[in-house]
């Protein structure tokens, strides 16, 4: 079951979020992690957007998202990463 992280951020010091955002795809490969977007708010079509910036990165599986989560060097990015953005995620299943 592949399983997606989804990042949106409030952007509180763009340097800080672009070397977050470069040492973040680093982590990535050990579990198949794969930046499948990135990108700059646009326009809410529908509801409200409190966002500046979103991310998704699609795993193998649910598994897979955790352990990367959890891992010591994704770990060891979270200060770099509340200094740089407020940030909501969310983890999605999708059957295959």
């Amino acid at each position: 079951m592949t399983a997606f992280f989804i990042a949106t951020s409030q952007i509180k010091d763009p340097q800080k979020f672009a070397r977050y955002g470069q040492q973040a795809a680093s982590t990535l490969s050990e579990f198949q992690g794969e930046l499948v977007i990135k990108g700059k708010f646009s326009e809410a079509l529908a509801g409200t957007a409190e966002h500046d910036a979103v991310g998704v990165i699609k795993f193998p599986t649910m598994d897979a998202l955790q352990n990367w989560y959890k891992s010591d060097n994704y770990q060891a990015l979270i200060p770099l990463r509340e200094e740089a953005v407020n940030m909501n995620i969310s983890t999605y299943a999708v059957p295959a």
